[in-house]
């Protein structure tokens, strides 16, 4: 098992001033950290993998669609083919960057509603997108971990359930699933089961606490959730996931009006305790 650390708490576009930073979070025991790609080219992310690696940090990736212009299931193929080219750039650059995985809810548009619930229709383009996108993928050799998002964020995919299904259906072996706490603690009956009944399909965790705040501090079940995790075989990346108000388009994206914790260090540090902590209780 590796631990990880994304830094959406600080920025969408890390670079070279955030070497500080990143050296304490190797301090504080972190195997790697999740780069988010918005901006920039590969060569961009080679650079920034490069001092990656002279810190020792290895690297996961995330990503995110906020564009309308670019929606994966949109009726206009214009549409969808520019956001095809989007998610193929960003699995360029999670290549350059040196990151095998590349995780967030890249199957539509983040915050983005129809006013009614997923259509056969929307269904169906998101196959053929994820396909061409799978196909991409695969020959970059970095794995897509969809994710399922809460009904405030998306509409497509709420569950595991619904997402794992569709994933069966798209039959592509690098477009497969992430599991996030917080998302499941608000949408699924059982947030264990739709762990367990879908490790099958779990690239990738996301540990995030019920109010995004510091790992252990709220009512995520984590006794149980590391259990879970531990017991399936799962032996990869556990990642905190939180945010703050310091970037205000994200803020606004993912509902952060206040902080959730009393400094950014006290997420990471008392988060790490927590993981290493709760995977060593869970053996």
């Amino acid at each position: 098992m590796k631990i990880g650390m994304c830094m959406f708490l600080w920025t969408t576009a890390v670079s070279k001033k955030h070497e500080p930073l990143l050296r304490d979070i190797k301090a504080t025991g972190f195997d790697g950290v999740e780069i988010p790609i918005f901006t920039g080219t590969p060569d961009d992310y080679r650079k920034l993998g490069d001092l990656l690696d002279r810190i020792g940090l290895e690297r996961t990736a995330v990503a995110a669609m906020g564009d309308p212009g670019l929606n994966l299931i949109s009726p206009d193929a214009a549409t969808r083919r520019a956001g095809i080219e989007a998610v193929k750039r960003a699995i360029d650059c999670a290549d350059a960057l040196g990151a095998r995985t590349l995780s967030g809810p890249l199957h539509s548009t983040l915050g983005a509603f129809s006013g009614t619930g997923p259509t056969a229709a929307e269904r169906k383009r998101s196959l053929s997108s994820q396909r061409a996108i799978g196909d991409h993928a695969g020959k970059r050799g970095v794995t897509i971990g969809l994710e399922a998002l809460n009904r405030f964020e998306c509409y497509l995919f709420n569950t595991m359930a619904d997402l794992c299904e569709h994933i069966d259906l798209v039959d592509r072996p690098h477009i497969r699933a992430m599991y996030d706490t917080f998302h499941a603690n608000i949408e699924e009956a059982d947030p264990i089961g739709a762990y367990t009944k879908h490790v099958g399909n779990i690239v990738h965790v996301h540990i995030s606490e019920n109010d995004r705040g510091v790992p252990g501090r709220g009512n995520i079940p984590w006794k149980e959730t590391f259990s879970a995790i531990r017991k399936s075989g799962y032996d990869d990346w556990l990642t905190i996931e939180a945010f703050g108000r310091s970037l205000k388009e994200l803020a606004a994206a993912t509902k952060v009006w206040r902080d959730f914790s009393e400094t950014p260090e006290a997420v990471y540090r008392d988060g790490y305790k927590h993981i290493e902590h709760g995977w060593r209780q869970a053996a």
